[in-house]
């Protein structure tokens, strides 16, 4: 009896605590793509960001096992913005921007959408749109090879 009573109350507790489960384990929120962008190109690598929607299962798998453990990594900075979000951000161009305004002008209509960005905003390699667990992580890589060797090309004519 004693031990339903405590099983219970600890079901009680984990129930009280509150739980945002619009974007699970989130990636950093881009804020200035302008300063993200040039600090991921001064280290050789793409800013991948991640347009996503609350709520979007496919946007959780792909966060939670492709681009959070290339953020742990430390070598790959990753950002999201949310497709419907009215948060501001500062755009690739400098200018203050709601997130749901940059899907739009991105012409993302779907989520999850991968986007590799180099300085000012230059696509570098082709986005991901939508998900599939059979190829998923051979198109990141691929994607992210095709956008380290543009950035480099542009580097070195740069």
């Amino acid at each position: 009896m004693v031990a339903l009573v405590a099983a219970t109350a600890g079901m009680r507790a984990v129930q009280a605590q509150p739980q945002d489960r619009s974007h699970g384990d989130a990636l950093p929120a881009a804020k200035d793509l302008a300063r993200e962008t040039a600090a991921a190109a001064a280290r050789g690598e793409p800013l991948v960001v991640m347009v996503t929607l609350a709520g979007c299962a496919y946007c959780e798998l792909v966060r939670r096992h492709y681009l959070r453990p290339l953020l742990a990594e430390g070598r790959v900075p990753v950002v999201q913005i949310d497709m419907r979000s009215q948060g501001e951000l500062r755009s690739a161009s400098g200018q203050a921007v709601r997130e749901a305004a940059l899907a739009r002008q991105w012409k993302v209509t779907m989520a999850p959408t991968v986007l590799f960005l180099g300085p000012g905003g230059a696509e570098l390699a082709p986005r991901l749109r939508g998900y599939s667990e059979d190829f998923y992580g051979g198109y990141l890589d691929s994607a992210l090879e095709q956008a380290r060797a543009r950035l480099a090309s542009t580097t070195r004519r740069g």
